[in-house]
């Protein structure tokens, strides 16, 4: 009797574990921000172009837009690692088909995103002809590695793939990393809203349970 009581803890677990949470909320913020850093630094925000940041205070900026991204690119690694050894709650049975299915596609997208975009910004630096002089310092503690397979290249090779990779870094995935986060906001507002179900709670600690309450 006491064997078929026994669920295996992805089965009966509602919530995001505090370390699972921990990964969601800083890197979240970190996004966040270096969006925001890089409107201010570039003087343009979607389609509303103003002033930008120039000379010293701009280098200075730029450096921190690199710290956080690549601060974002390890967590992210770690985040997709702990979530390969630690399964997460399974998707509300409440539901609709669709719904767990747009869930799934969003959720892995934003690993595609979170992974992708500092990767492509990271080879972006890496295939500026001017790396030795501004490359990668980390918060201005460690001196980031140029991406693999630069070292070496011919200018004109640095050039091309330098453009390439800014049209991936600051247009492709930017535009994908804006409607991922409008999407999962707009949904995560839909289910406490208009659905009522608290699956806010399922990554909010302090707001219960997920779920429909019964009245």
């Amino acid at each position: 009797m006491a064997e078929a009581n026994l669920k295996p803890m992805a089965e009966t677990r509602l919530k995001y574990g505090p370390v699972a949470m921990a990964f969601h909320w800083t890197i979240a913020v970190l996004i966040l921000a270096n969006f925001g850093v890089a409107w201010e630094m570039n003087g343009h925000f979607l389609f509303w172009d103003f002033p930008g940041l120039t000379g010293e205070t701009k280098l200075e900026v730029v450096q921190w837009h690199k710290s956080i991204g690549i601060t974002v690119l390890v967590l992210s690694v770690l985040r997709l690692a702990w979530r390969l050894l630690n399964p997460p709650p399974p998707i509300s049975a409440h539901l609709a088909a669709w719904e767990r299915a747009l869930a799934h596609t969003v959720h892995w997208l934003f690993y595609v995103f979170m992974i992708g975009m500092p990767l492509a910004g990271w080879a972006m630096v890496s295939a500026s002809p001017r790396f030795k002089v501004f490359g990668l310092h980390v918060w201005g503690v460690i001196d980031w590695p140029r991406f693999p397979g630069f070292e070496g290249m011919d200018p004109a090779g640095l050039k091309a793939a330098h453009h390439l990779l800014g049209d991936v870094h600051t247009d492709w995935m930017a535009w994908m990393g804006l409607g991922l986060i409008a999407l999962h906001v707009a949904g995560a507002l839909k289910h406490q809203l208009l659905d009522r179900d608290n699956e806010l709670a399922r990554m909010v600690p302090g707001l219960g349970s997920p779920g429909r309450k019964e009245h």
